[in-house]
């Protein structure tokens, strides 16, 4: 694994140099590939997965048959972090010759190897195979009566157990047969194929024979000349000591899908259209409220300057009452000016990796055949959107009138992604104590802090430079040298409370997707609809903008000008709601049972939640911050 590693350091910093955007959204494979009959087949094994525990593990972590050198296939930066070891096999055929039982090799089970066979059958493992970039799939029979509609399961079992009968105990059985098919659409013209499905039928048989000869095995139960058929032996009994042959079949079947659309299969979900009408009815309930605060808003405030406006004498000023009041403090700058600074240069810094992620998703570079790819483009997207949170700190900083910028943009460029790699290190040494493959290795862990170090750092320090040679953002208004007193807030006005209602509706917005964003991650599914995605993210943006206006408006009205805080608290509090149904997901959704498999859960819903929090955070900041410029520089100030 150490030249794995190293190569991967390597190509990714050469590409990082040449040209960094074609590493997070190329992956050789993806082009179509076209095949004669008689090509060479080559199924490449990946890792181990199971919704049960999250832990995945190496192909070969488990005693199956092994090619006379294992190979390991040049694997991208996302490909890593999510645990993907992808290594040639046994498995070879020829494209479009069907082969009957064909034997991989013999294994004897030590007791280690049977002890580590009844575990994973236990957390119900799943093996994951790849043919020219598409995953292996079990065709299951849907929930309605759909007869040409086929639905996959990602991956094959290692195995099934069965109680035995007037005991606790159970029989464990390992699936050591593979019955392949092949699906390819051909072009007539050319008498070349693409393949576009590749689909298997996993067995448990015990073979039969009687004396084994490693050169030319002969077994009674698997004939070069057919397949094994489905029950017609019984099943392999995993135990210490056990002989297990490994076995395995091809069929190759033409097909009328084309090689674009080969993936569709593998996109479908069973519950498809409860998913549409949700995101909908989502959406338009949403729309619906923001309208009708909008409408409220801009009728409101456009009757309060007219008034404040149409004042005469100094008697009258003094009468009124309202957000004019406080003009003299409004712009004052807040409790932990700099801190504030720092988080609102993060929030810039997500919320243009994120649209940018987007964007390329929308366009399809990151569609699911591209393993990795989303990973990848969300961290090195993430890295040069450094320049961004650099500059919208040191503007904010200046306006301020901080003097110590260089200390703001080390804050800036440390704080978000130090606590993040922290939690992240400690959650990859957890991983790495259970042997697991989803644990970094140490040459990509290094990849990842030069990119920090050496790419984000410095962008964060020329954003601040160029944001902090700019002149500073004068308000609309003077601040006044003494603070104004602000009077006692009525209960429902208090921070506590308008925080903790506002973020519902952010919340809110994407509480649906956001249930089928958890699925795809912590259920090994498939997430595509990237489009819908998008929509919800435009709602998620105006609903924190408009929501955060409201309530510091009423807040203003209400003679309170602590209002920096509070508008990135009111959007930003959200995460609190996002962090809470993801516990609530946990306890209904998953399955989880061990302890390690727990902390990784929570642990990686922390990051997500804290990321939210900043993204949302400097959305509804911003929007605050322009909607109170506007609207003192719409009054007249004597």
């Amino acid at each position: 694994m150490a030249s794995l590693d190293r190569f991967n350091a390597a190509s990714l910093l050469v590409c990082l140099l040449l040209c960094p955007f074609a590493a997070g959204f190329y992956l050789p494979g993806v082009a179509p590939r076209d095949f004669e009959k008689g090509d060479d087949l080559q199924v490449k094994v990946n890792k181990l997965s199971s919704t049960k525990t999250q832990l995945p593990y190496d192909f070969y972590f488990l005693d199956y048959c092994k090619p006379t050198k294992i190979r390991n296939s040049a694997e991208n930066l996302g490909e890593v972090l999510r645990g993907d070891r992808i290594e040639n096999s046994v498995y070879t055929f020829k494209m479009k010759s069907d082969q009957g039982c064909n034997i991989g090799c013999r294994i004897k089970l030590s007791a280690e190897s049977a002890k580590n066979f009844k575990e994973k059958i236990d957390e119900e493992y799943r093996v994951n195979m790849i043919l020219d970039n598409l995953p292996v799939a079990v065709v299951v029979k849907p929930r309605r009566e759909e007869i040409h509609t086929k639905f996959y399961e990602h991956g094959f079992r290692v195995g099934f157990k069965r109680p035995v009968a007037g005991t606790k105990n159970y029989k464990y059985f390992i699936n050591n047969h593979l019955s392949f098919k092949v699906m390819f659409h051909e072009d007539t013209e050319s008498q070349t194929a693409r393949i576009v499905g590749f689909e298997v039928l996993p067995l448990s048989v015990a073979h039969e024979y009687s004396e084994w000869d490693a050169k030319n095995p002969k077994v009674r139960s698997c004939d070069a000349k057919s397949k094994v058929v489905p029950g017609e032996h019984q099943g392999q009994e995993v135990d210490a000591g056990k002989e297990i042959v490994f076995t395995f079949d091809v069929t190759f079947e033409p097909s009328e899908i084309k090689w674009a659309s080969r993936w569709d299969t593998y996109l479908l979900m069973n519950d498809d259209q409860i998913h549409w009408f949700s995101i909908i009815n989502s959406l338009m309930i949403v729309l619906f409220l923001s309208g009708m605060v909008a409408m409220i808003m801009m009728r409101t405030l456009y009757k309060d300057i007219a008034n404040y406006n149409q004042l005469e004498t100094q008697e009258e000023a003094q009468e009124e009452t309202g957000w004019k009041l406080v003009h003299g403090d409004v712009f004052r700058p807040p409790v932990k000016a700099g801190l504030l600074c720092v988080y609102v240069g993060t929030g810039v810094q997500f919320l243009g990796m994120t649209l940018v992620t987007m964007v390329f998703a929308l366009l399809g570079f990151l569609s699911p055949s591209n393993r990795g790819g989303l990973m990848t483009a969300m961290v090195l997207l993430w890295v040069f959107m450094g320049l961004f949170a650099g500059y919208a700190s040191a503007r904010l900083y200046k306006m301020f009138k901080g003097g110590e910028w260089k200390k703001n943009t080390l804050k800036t460029a440390f704080m978000f992604p130090g606590i993040v790699f922290s939690v992240f290190f400690v959650l990859n040494a957890l991983i790495w104590g259970e042997q697991s493959s989803g644990a970094v290795p140490f040459g990509t862990m290094f990849a990842l802090v030069l990119l920090w170090f050496g790419i984000s750092v410095p962008l964060v320090f020329v954003g601040s430079y160029l944001g902090y040679k700019k002149p500073a953002m004068e308000d609309p208004v003077k601040t006044n040298k003494i603070p104004r007193q602000v009077p006692e807030q009525a209960w429902y006005m208090r921070p506590a409370f308008s925080v903790l209602v506002g973020s519902i509706l952010p919340f809110g917005a994407v509480f649906i997707e956001l249930f089928f964003i958890l699925t795809s991650i912590w259920l090994n599914q498939f997430y595509y609809i990237f489009g819908f995605l998008f929509i919800v993210f435009v709602i998620l943006v105006i609903t924190c903008a408009e929501i955060t206006i409201v309530l510091c408006y009423f807040q203003l009205c209400s003679e309170d000008y602590h209002w920096w805080w509070r508008a990135y608290l009111t959007a930003g509090s959200s995460a609190l709601y996002l962090f809470l149904y993801s516990a609530f997901y946990f306890f209904t959704k998953l399955e989880i049972t061990k302890l390690v498999s727990g902390v990784l859960y929570f642990g990686y819903m922390l990051i997500v939640s804290y990321a939210f929090f900043v993204l949302t955070g400097t959305i509804g900041f911003y929007a605050c911050f322009w909607f109170v410029r506007k609207i003192y520089s719409s009054v007249k100030i004597d």
